[in-house]
């Protein structure tokens, strides 16, 4: 069976750690050449960081590559398995739909109190909107995943 597409993240990801890159060695070059520093590099910066760990999670969960024990996985039998996919789709449900609740409140408060970014001015909704938006497109993953890992082991099961 082939990889599932993650198109969308991977591009994200790669346009995230680009950005990373291009960001810091520009802020390397100038402040070696001219001994200021760029005010902008570190916002933005932690920004992306926080963009690409969220893609590379949303990869990582529709390909089944997030780090976990798999010792019951091989113990259990299919039903016993399906179950434990559950709870592990469940619990991650509820991590990052307290995530997506959270940060929503917190996004809808900067938005509210029209609070600042320190180095830029800009407004702080505009970073942290990106955090629930992005905790639900790796919840989105998971359910993929989770759905997939059901079917293939009863398919299996069947064969």
């Amino acid at each position: 069976m082939s990889k599932p597409k993650t198109r969308l993240e991977s591009l994200i990801g790669v346009f995230a750690l680009a950005m990373i890159c291009i960001i810091s060695l520009a802020n390397v070059l100038v402040r070696y050449t001219t001994n200021a520093s760029f005010a902008f590099t570190e916002e933005f910066s932690v920004f992306l960081m926080v963009v690409l760990t969220f893609a590379g999670g949303a990869m990582a969960a529709r390909n089944n590559e997030h780090i976990r024990i798999s010792f019951l996985e091989y113990k259990l039998k299919r039903t016993g398995r399906h179950i434990l996919y559950t709870l592990q789709w469940l619990g991650s449900l509820v991590v990052l739909g307290l995530i997506v609740w959270y940060g929503s409140l917190l996004t809808y408060e900067e938005f509210i109190w029209e609070s600042l970014s320190s180095s830029l001015g800009l407004p702080n909704w505009i970073y942290l909107i990106w955090l629930p938006l992005l905790s639900l497109c790796v919840a989105w993953r998971i359910t993929q995943n989770w759905l997939d890992r059901l079917r293939l082991d009863t398919e299996e099961t069947l064969q």
